[in-house]
C-alpha cells in the first residue's frame, strides 16, 4: 500500500527537506504541498491524501483551524517546532492524529506516517506526559444515552481503545481483519461526538473508573 502524503508548511525549504526525506521510500508518494492552511484545505478536498502532515504556524488559515476543517476527509500529523500546550491541545481537540516536533529525525518521521495511516495515533515523547496530567479536560461532555447506542463490539473496540491498543492490536484481540476494526472504531467516535482515538482512550478510562 501506498501512503498518499500532502506536505502543508509556509517555509519552501523546510517543505523541500521532508518531500526528499519521504521521496526516498518506496511506499509514500508525496501528492502535493501546500503554502498556508487554506491551500492545505482546497488541496486536501481535491487530492483526497491518506495523510497530511501539517504545521500549525502558517498565514490565512493556521495548521489548528485546517486540521478541524479536514476531519474525516485525511488524517493529520502535526509536525511543528513549538510544544506549547496551546498548540499539542488545540490540535488534538481538533481531531489530529498525531503530534511531532520538527526536531524529529528522518526514520521517527517517516514511521510516524505509517502509524497514521494505518489509522493509530502517534504523540512526541517529549509532550505525552503533559497529555496525560492534562488532556482530560479536552474530552466532550456525553450522554449516558449516547453509550448506551454503542453495540456490544463496538463497547469491546471502546475499552481497547481505553487499554492503548492500536488498531492492529484490536483486531487480534477481538478476533476480526483490521479494516473491520477501523470501521468500528469510527463509528464508535461518530456515536460519541469524539474527533479522534485519543479522546476515545480517556473517556474509556474514565468510565472503567467510575468518574
Amino acid at each position: 500500500m501506498t501512503i498518499r502524503v500532502l506536505v502543508a508548511d509556509d517555509h519552501a525549504a523546510v517543505r523541500t527537506g521532508i518531500v526528499l526525506i519521504l521521496d526516498g521510500h518506496e511506499d509514500i508518494e508525496v501528492v502535493g504541498q501546500a503554502s498556508d492552511g487554506e491551500q492545505a484545505v482546497a488541496m486536501a478536498l481535491e487530492l483526497r491524501p491518506d495523510v497530511v502532515l501539517m504545521d500549525i504556524r502558517m498565514p490565512k488559515l493556521d495548521g489548528i483551524s485546517a486540521t478541524r476543517e479536514l476531519s474525516g476527509v485525511a488524517d493529520v500529523l502535526i509536525l511543528t517546532t513549538f510544544d506549547i500546550d496551546e498548540y499539542v491541545f488545540g490540535a488534538l481537540r481538533a481531531g489530529a492524529a498525531g503530534f511531532l516536533l520538527k526536531n524529529t529525525d528522518a526514520d521517527a518521521l517517516v514511521e510516524a506516517l505509517r502509524v497514521v495511516a494505518r489509522g493509530d495515533g502517534l504523540i512526541a515523547p517529549s509532550v505525552t506526559r503533559r497529555l496525560i496530567a492534562a488532556f482530560g479536560a479536552a474530552v466532550p461532555e456525553y450522554r449516558p444515552q449516547e453509550i448506551g447506542s454503542l453495540t456490544p463490539r463496538e463497547h469491546e473496540v471502546l475499552v481497547c481503545l481505553g487499554r492503548g491498543l492500536s488498531n492492529a492490536e484490536i483486531s487480534v484481540e477481538l478476533r476480526m481483519a483490521e479494516a473491520t476494526t477501523k470501521t468500528h472504531v469510527s463509528r464508535v467516535l461518530n456515536k460519541l461526538g469524539l474527533r479522534s482515538r485519543v479522546q476515545a482512550a480517556i473517556l474509556a478510562q474514565e468510565l472503567s473508573s467510575g468518574t
